[in-house]
């Protein structure tokens, strides 16, 4: 066997690299290999599969499949555990615990005798983790994706989560639907295995990894509980030995030009504000950086083409069957570069000759020349309030309150805005700004998914739908409204966020991309000499490691350490 091909890489060492393997095998043989067998590249299949985590429940039988493509092609496969980063199930948000994954993720991949590797996720956190881990690695690698959750019938409507989770919690705070009734709604939301059922950020990061040409050309959208998805693991598999005899590394398939290309589909997909911090990440694990204004050029030149929920009518299931995302790229060839190499060993252009003719429902794609929206989804903001920048959905967000100056309303922590968001006597007006401090990445609470501030419940039942409301927090990739997010520098570190009070005007201006504090310099001042840190560094583990070193949300608010400089 090669010294370098499977079980011989990477020795254990003893001092003697002959003993080492001798060993290994050894080991290996109590397994139950054959020799045939050890002699084979093998393929690690990294599983982020747990009993914590709803989305990835159908992964033993997808891993099978990965199986049975990696033996079909002549390799040994070996599945290893990794973190698992369930959504719901993470206190205080799995947004912390995403480096903690890549950073697993990225040392079992070294550390472990593989060629090639094949990545098994879907929830949230789990494919920017795995990605990012790949990215450092440098191993070749196949992002495979869990598949959303098929929508349920219910009452005569179509439901999926999660943006209906929020749609119907809505109703219930402003008192339009009981308790009997969101409790039985809450059985009928999320009925199958799989990532959310919308646009959501598992669903965009999804159509990321195969727009980067890191997963297998119409993989991203199959639902989870398609025989499609079996097939696109095995098919995985299979690629991974072929990429374990002719490497095409992460480094070669994520560049610059590639990570452009990525954002020109979360812009026509209306794809969740998650996105940017995510690919963020990613590119800056390949040296490469994302820059916010070349976003909002991006931004002004792709349209938005599919219609699917949170900014839409339909779900991924339809996006699946209406094309996927191979779909919107054909549509998308103008503007992108075709040149880019993926995990096929094809380029974007070749792929997607391939393609040319394949059937379109324009009920959820649209064509290039007749977009449901003529720019993109998200925008930056920059301006006194968010000097390193800040996000905006404007396609789930409510063209009237673009261009608006209002009070703010300041909630300083979300503790306090629990305590007080629903108070009758609380002072607040639909024309006010919503402002949430002390959510951001070293706030404590690790940037939750609390940006999207729920409407008092005295302007709720008024039937208020949306305000501007504004924070250094992250929101779900399923919610909608008018909603800045990721102010940066957040409010604790000191940024000008931190000295927002209430009464203070606050400007948006979406066509000319600013959010500004309008507060005099001198008062600003004199607050901020007064200002202390709302927290303190956790005395111990990886709190105190990720209190220390991570970044603010426009470097990917990955660790300081991890990034290729």
């Amino acid at each position: 066997m090669a010294e370098n091909i499977g079980l011989a890489r990477g020795l254990t060492n003893y001092g003697d690299a002959g003993f080492s393997l001798y060993l290994r095998r050894s080991f290996a043989k109590s397994m139950g290999y054959s020799d045939e067998m050890l002699s084979r590249p093998v393929v690690g299949i990294a599983d982020s599969k747990s009993g914590f985590n709803n989305c990835h429940r159908h992964f033993p039988e997808l891993i099978e499949a990965v199986k049975r493509g990696v033996l079909a092609a002549g390799g040994l496969p070996i599945e290893f555990p990794t973190v698992s980063l369930g959504e719901v199930f993470l206190s205080p948000t799995s947004m912390m615990f995403r480096n903690l994954m890549a950073m697993d993720v990225e040392e079992m991949i070294r550390a472990q005798p593989m060629d090639a590797v094949v990545l098994v996720g879907g929830c949230d956190k789990t494919v920017p983790a795995q990605l990012m881990g790949a990215a450092s690695a440098d191993l070749p690698a196949v992002q495979l994706l869990a598949g959303p959750m098929m929508p349920t019938s219910f009452h005569g409507e179509r439901l999926g989560a999660c943006t209906d989770c929020r749609r119907f919690w809505a109703l219930h705070r402003a008192g339009k639907v009981d308790q009997a009734g969101i409790s039985e709604v809450e059985g009928n939301l999320a009925t199958t295995a799989g990532t959310c059922a919308v646009m959501g950020t598992a669903s965009t990061m999804a159509s990321i990894a195969e727009a980067l040409g890191m997963a297998l050309p119409g993989s991203a959208a199959i639902p989870a509980v398609h025989a499609d998805r079996l097939r696109a693991a095995e098919a995985s598999g299979r690629r991974a030995v072929e990429l374990a005899h002719k490497p095409i590394r992460p480094s070669q398939v994520i560049t610059a030009n590639s990570v452009e290309n990525a954002l020109r589909v979360l812009l026509a997909i209306g794809g969740s504000t998650n996105a940017i911090v995510h690919l963020t990440a990613i590119a800056g694990r390949a040296g490469l950086r994302v820059d916010l204004d070349r976003l909002n050029e991006l931004s002004d030149s792709t349209p938005v083409l599919v219609d699917l929920k949170p900014t839409g009518q339909h779900y991924m299931s339809d996006l699946y069957a209406a094309g996927g995302v191979g779909a919107v790229l054909r549509e998308l060839r103008p503007l992108l570069h075709l040149d880019c190499l993926t995990v096929t060993g094809e380029t974007l252009g070749e792929r997607l000759a391939h393609e040319e003719g394949a059937w379109v429902d324009r009920a959820v794609v649209r064509p290039l020349a007749e977009p449901l929206e003529k720019v993109g989804g998200l925008v930056a903001l920059f301006g006194s309030l968010a000097p390193n920048g800040a996000i905006l959905k404007r396609s789930a967000a409510d063209p009237k309150l673009f261009e608006k100056e209002g009070r703010a309303v300041v909630f300083t922590s979300l503790d306090d805005l629990a305590a007080r968001v629903d108070d009758p006597a609380l002072d607040v007006a639909p024309e006010d700004f919503m402002v949430l401090q002390n959510a951001g990445p070293k706030s404590g609470y690790a940037m939750p998914e609390a940006g999207y501030l729920p409407i008092p419940a005295k302007l709720a039942r008024a039937g208020l739908k949306d305000m501007v409301r504004i924070s250094d927090a992250r929101m779900s990739g399923t919610a909608y409204g008018t909603i800045v997010l990721h102010v940066s520098p957040e409010a604790a570190v000191g940024g000008p966020l931190a000295l927002v009070k209430n009464g203070d005007r606050i400007r948006l201006s979406v066509k000319s991309r600013r959010i500004d504090l309008v507060v005099p310099e001198a008062e600003l001042a004199q607050r901020k000499a007064t200002w202390r840190a709302p927290v303190a560094a956790p005395a111990r583990g990886y709190a105190r490691l990720y209190m220390e070193h991570v970044l603010q949300a426009e470097d990917g608010c990955d660790f300081d350490f991890l990034r290729k400089t």
